[in-house]
């Protein structure tokens, strides 16, 4: 006896002049992958199929790992996802374009270590509420371009460009971070 597939879509409402804040959060998180020992799951139907956007449960971190972090410039930062692929297998191809600052030592020394890493970014939006880019099926693929500006009025900044394949557009994470600093609830707790 075969599946009945029945729509899993819902409607969306939109109130007219409910704001929508565009932007992200002057701090996002990264770890490496390998060191996360079991991932939050998605809500899936009895087909496969994601039913929603939120990742249920906690990221679950080997003995002594945490995430670091990175502060950025909210204003030249930006997240952004593109559908790629085809039907029965199309996917969202997620995109983090994180710009820090400096251009000194630690950003330097900070670059080659996500350039050669698979790594899952966690940043939080205008509207507080958290997101991930990088999944548990594909690699992520992270780069890093600096630039020591241009006379005395140029803009220094060391570019992190994020790109993951994911089943949805960055999941939404309520769990918890394990950062160096303590442990961040993000099931409503705004940080720098």
């Amino acid at each position: 006896m075969s599946k009945k597939c029945k729509s899993i879509a819902q409607s969306v409402e939109w109130c007219n002049g409910a704001p929508q804040l565009a932007g992200i959060r002057k701090r996002a998180y990264f770890i490496p992958k390998a060191e996360i020992v079991k991932w939050p799951t998605l809500q899936r139907d009895e087909n496969g199929r994601a039913t929603g956007a939120e990742y249920k449960g906690d990221f679950t971190l080997e003995a002594d790992a945490t995430f670091k972090y990175v502060d950025i410039l909210p204003n030249r930062s930006q997240h952004t996802s593109d559908p790629q692929g085809e039907v029965p297998s199309q996917t969202q191809l997620n995109k983090l374009t994180l710009v820090h600052p400096g251009v000194g030592e630690e950003a330097t020394a900070l670059s080659a270590y996500l350039n050669n890493n698979d790594l899952l970014w966690i940043f939080q939006d205008m509207a507080g509420k958290w997101r991930c880019v990088g999944s548990e099926k594909w690699e992520t693929n992270t780069s890093v371009a600096q630039d020591n500006g241009q006379g005395a009025t140029g803009q220094t900044g060391t570019t992190i460009t994020v790109e993951a394949t994911d089943e949805v557009i960055s999941p939404f994470y309520t769990g918890k971070i394990e950062t160096e600093d303590g442990e961040i609830d993000c099931s409503g707790a705004e940080v720098p």
